[in-house]
């Protein structure tokens, strides 16, 4: 009896219960009206929901009552909410509008390459940076296997797109480093002061850059540090050409590195031959300081560095019997501090500031030349996305730059040159989504330079269009002005800022880590700095009336998922480009330009003996150079440059790498020019001097150690 009057309790409780029940039912569909397969459906605050099926229909019980709210969720489209009482939850038709900053969106990407994880498609990543074979970790000379750069070896710096390297700026996390090189001499190259391993991304666009950024003509650099250190270790590096030590402090919500370096290559030129006569080897010693502490709503970074060089060397020259003895000495220091933060209503708050100082004292026989220069960058700005579509950016900045150089010699006068100039800008720029095929970036900088005078307006804008899945077109244009060099300006102030006006068409396909990409691109050239005398002096007549252009083709493909545990890539670049400006008596292909340039990078992991070696192939058509003994202007070619290179990371233990690299394998006698006699000889010849690298080849051996609590960390991405 008992048994049965539970069995009707039971009985009419569940009929009860199933009559509060309510059924929730409709379907899911996109913009477009096609149903949904796959959405989340559910009760927010309860475990009562569904995904729809592929008709975009949906249902579910829930035992909810009164005022609720209905989520609805998928990939790539915005979040669907609806609040109301549940019994209103039914038979509904719910159009999921498209999240266009979804992963699968266009991307603004004319004349720009992406590398890093955060990028949505990164052409490099950074273990490339360190990892290519032929750039002895220097970042300059890895982006060289990119199309648009140009292969100049006797300078060392960034050539892009037949501008000079003076025409790329260079920032660390949006904040500008006025010295990006090592000290150097002519002929001699120079490499950039900062270590690869300090970056988590590097954006490096060869054109139609952002409003956000002025004073770069060609090109610009953007190195974004990373936010945080996870976990304590030291590294060490012993090396044939030096030894490094660094160490990393971690707290709960900040962290400190400290890294050290001595360079000495005495001992490396006495077993390898060079092309120079050194009286002292190059030297240096530097450090760095990074500090990084999350605050509230943001990051707060810090970073201080310094380096100290130095070397002798006697340079041949073809006009005088003896060489020219030159003794350089150098001193570094920069400072960047920056704060990303938000308030109110999801507002970005972007602030920061660089401070750069450089001195030089350059022996050269019995004179001596001192430069210095101080360099200052205050920045902020504010940004905020005011819909799913758009996002807009304003700030303000403000250049401050005090150069100074002396000239003392026993038997002559002093002569002193220099400047101070003062550059404010302001810039507002806006990323419209369209849709997820169609977007546009658009804005507009304003400058104001108080040392010439003058106020530029430089309106930008960035077109996307997505074809198919992973493929897009893309399209550029802009205006972009940059103050004359410290060449001219310490001799003369009453100039104007020299111009470009850029024009670029971008296609890309990316799938599957394949990644292929074609770009045209036009550049035209006004107001370039003209003179009058053989070099830049004080008493040169300086104007503006130079001009040029710059046409090409740069291709890319990289390749990392057809073959296992092998990656490579291939660029190709094609370039049109002429000047008259300097000297120049009519507009001609400049000297550090080669028509055609080609690279081949390879990398590939060996398990079995926990190796990855790499091979890089540079190639580059000769360069023009001007050949007194024939007729017409800058007529004559070098020969073609050829450059393979080889590396090898062995790794000893899971924190402990060997490695080895060598470039110029076979030993090509590349030559960048030639440097010609001021007069002819007896049978009316002028004699000349080829300008070759200081050396044939660079090896480089190099044992690195970390010691961390995982013991798992090791030094492979710097390399």
């Amino acid at each position: 009896m008992k048994a049965t009057i539970t069995f009707l309790f039971l009985s009419t409780l569940s009929i009860f219960s199933g009559l509060a029940q309510t059924e929730v039912f409709g379907k899911a569909k996109d913009s477009k009206g096609n149903p949904v397969f796959g959405a989340n459906i559910f009760i927010e605050g309860t475990y009562d929901g569904t995904t729809s099926s592929e008709d975009g229909s949906f249902s579910f019980f829930t035992n909810s009552t009164g005022l609720q709210t209905l989520v609805v969720s998928f990939v790539s489209f915005q979040m669907f909410r609806k609040e109301g009482p549940v019994s209103e939850f039914s038979n509904l038709i719910i159009k999921l509008k498209d999240d266009l900053n979804s992963l699968d969106a266009v991307i603004l990407n004319a004349g720009s390459f992406q590398a890093g994880d955060k990028a949505r498609v990164s052409v490099l990543k950074p273990l490339d940076i360190v990892t290519t074979a032929g750039s002895a970790g220097d970042i300059v000379a890895a982006l060289q296997s990119l199309p648009g750069t140009q292969i100049v070896g006797e300078s060392g710096r960034l050539f892009v797109r037949g501008g000079e390297a003076g025409e790329t700026q260079t920032f660390v996390d949006g904040i500008r480093v006025a010295q990006p090189y090592g000290a150097s001499i002519q002929n001699l190259p120079a490499r950039g002061r900062f270590s690869p391993f300090l970056f988590s991304g590097i954006s490096f666009s060869t054109g139609g850059y952002s409003a956000e950024y002025g004073e770069a003509l060609s090109s610009i650099l953007l190195l974004n540090t990373n936010d945080k250190a996870y976990e304590e270790k030291t590294e060490i590096s012993v090396m044939t050409v030096g030894l490094g030590l660094g160490h990393t402090e971690v707290w709960e919500k900040s962290s400190l590195s400290l890294n050290t370096s001595y360079i000495n290559l005495a001992l490396y030129q006495v077993i390898i031959p060079q092309n120079l006569d050194w009286n002292k080897a190059p030297e240096s010693l530097s450090g760095e300081a990074i500090y990084k502490q999350q605050v509230n709503s943001g990051i707060w970074k810090l970073y201080a560095a310094f380096d100290s060089s130095n070397f002798e060397v006697n340079q041949e020259r073809i006009n005088y019997r003896e060489k020219r003895r030159i003794d350089l000495k150098n001193n570094n220091f920069y400072f960047n501090t920056s704060l990303n933060s938000s308030f109110g209503n999801k507002w970005q708050l972007f602030s920061g500031a660089s401070y750069g100082y450089s001195n030089n004292s350059i022996g050269i026989d019995a004179g001596e030349l001192r430069t210095s220069e101080h360099a200052l960058h205050l920045k902020g700005n504010i940004s905020k996305r005011i819909s799913n579509g758009i996002r807009i950016l304003a700030g303000t900045e403000y250049f401050f730059t005090d150069f100074r150089e002396d000239y003392f010699n026993n038997s002559a006068t002093n002569f002193n040159s220099g400047f101070k100039s003062n550059l404010a800008a302001a810039f507002i720029e806006a990323d419209i989504l369209f849709s997820k095929k169609f977007a546009a970036k658009t804005g507009i900088r304003a400058t104001y330079n108080e040392l010439l005078e003058e106020v530029n307006l430089s309106p930008r804008i960035s077109l996307a269009y997505k074809t198919g899945e992973n493929s897009q077109f893309a399209a550029a244009f802009g205006n972009f002005y940059q103050t004359p060099g410290s060449d001219y300006l310490k001799f003369s102030e009453d100039l104007s800022s020299e111009g470009a006006t850029h024009y670029i068409l971008n296609y890309q396909y990316n799938l599957k880590r394949k990644l292929f990409r074609a770009e045209i691109y036009h550049k035209e050239y006004s107001d370039l700095i003209k003179f009058s005398s053989e070099e830049p002096a004080f008493n040169s007549n300086f104007n503006n009336t130079g001009e040029g252009y710059a046409s090409g083709l740069d291709l890319f493909w990289r390749d990392g998922s057809s073959i296992k545990n092998l990656e490579y890539w291939v660029s190709y670049s094609y370039i049109d480009s002429k000047r008259d400006y300097r000297n120049f008596p009519a507009k001609v292909t400049p000297d550090f330009v080669a028509n055609h340039s080609l690279s081949l990078v390879t990398k590939y992991w060996i398990e079995k003996i926990r190796s990855q070696v790499g091979f890089a192939h540079n190639y580059s058509s000769g360069r023009p150079y001007n050949n007194p003994n024939e007729t017409g202007f800058m007529r004559g070619k070098t020969k073609d440059f050829q450059n393979l290179s080889f590396n090898w990371a062995y790794l000893l233990s899971d924190q402990k790498i060997l490695y080895f690299s060598v470039s110029n394998i076979l030993g090509s006698k590349n030559v960048f020019g030639y440097e010609y006699a001021n007069n002819p000889d007896a049978t009316g010849n002028f004699d000349r001097r080829a300008i070759t690298p200081t050396a044939d080849r660079f090896f480089f051996v190099g044992f690195f150690w970390t010691i961390s609590a995982d013991k798992k960390s090791n030094q492979l991405k710097n390399l």
